[in-house]
């Protein structure tokens, strides 16, 4: 199985104090026993230090860097995709919508993935299948 993961994942994993967290870790223990090629972009690891820095403290950003990313296949961001993601969110003309999920958005359909860990609404919204 190959999917995206988000953010919003990420956190939900690391942080016990998280709404979604035990459904989280479940899934993914799930995906790692898989052997699941697990996707994210360049910008999702940007946004996910920098949330894992602030809420949990820098022995975590450590840890997801030693114990997770070595497990993630990443798409560097390069110009045209960043345009992709700048183009579609000046088009949705929303104010919740981030460029990090826009960029996100481009890169599972440029890879024809459609299912991404997440717990962010936008991902259905946009008619991929999120799991859990």
């Amino acid at each position: 199985m190959t999917l995206f993961i988000d953010t919003s994942a990420f956190i939900s994993v690391l942080d016990a104090g998280d709404e979604n967290h035990q459904k989280a870790r479940k899934k993914w223990e799930e995906l790692i026993s898989e052997e699941a090629i697990l996707i994210c972009s360049s910008y999702i690891l940007v946004e996910t230090f920098a949330l894992i820095q602030h809420r949990l403290g820098m022995e975590a950003v450590r840890a997801f860097e030693e114990d997770v990313v070595p497990l993630l296949t990443i798409e560097w961001i390069n110009e045209p995709v960043h345009q992709v993601g700048v183009m579609g969110l000046l088009a949705s003309g929303r104010k919740r919508l981030s460029l990090v999920d826009c960029v996100s958005f481009g890169i599972m359909r440029r890879l024809g993935i459609k299912t991404v860990f997440a717990f962010d609404r936008h991902f259905k919204e946009q008619g991929f299948e999120c799991i859990p």
